[in-house]
């Protein structure tokens, strides 16, 4: 069975933007997933991190995969990357997230579903929301709900 999965696509190191770009590709050809869209690119300061602004997108796909072996590819993309954790909000070459996973509420150790904190970040909600309007955040309710407690948050779409 196909679930509609959001992904929540970052970088601040590097070339962020061909990161970002980068990753949005390998999604594409991620096995037992099909990629349905992705938003334009956004520059947005870092939040409870530092070094430079952050490039952001957010990707949908549809795919056969659990939630854990979607996360567990989303990893292997970021490692690809160089991604390292040295702390929590490390600046980073490439950060997957994965916000929604169908209309699923998941809370295991590895994993949590919605994602905890994308209601409250104009990084993951301006994007979510140019790329799909209507989405539902399950249990909280529509994503379009939110965009005004974000709102002054800075963000910009790149050209």
């Amino acid at each position: 069975m196909n679930t509609i999965a959001y992904v929540g696509i970052g970088a601040n190191l590097g070339d962020a933007r061909a990161n970002v770009a980068d990753a949005i590709e390998r999604l594409r050809r991620l096995p037992d997933c099909t990629l349905l869209g992705a938003s334009g690119q956004y520059r947005t300061a870092p939040i409870d991190s530092s070094g430079d602004d952050y490039v952001n997108a957010v990707a949908s796909i549809s795919t056969t995969l659990d939630a854990e072996s979607l996360l567990q590819a989303l990893h292997g993309i970021e490692q690809a990357h160089g991604r390292e954790r040295p702390y929590r909000n490390a600046p980073r070459t490439l950060d997957l997230d994965l916000l929604l996973y169908g209309d699923q509420q998941i809370a295991s150790p590895t994993l949590t579903v919605p994602h905890p904190r994308m209601t409250e970040r104009a990084f993951v909600l301006v994007p979510l929301l140019a790329l799909a309007p209507e989405v539902v955040i399950p249990g909280r309710g529509p994503a379009r709900d939110y965009a005004a407690a974000v709102a002054d948050q800075g963000i910009s779409l790149l050209s």
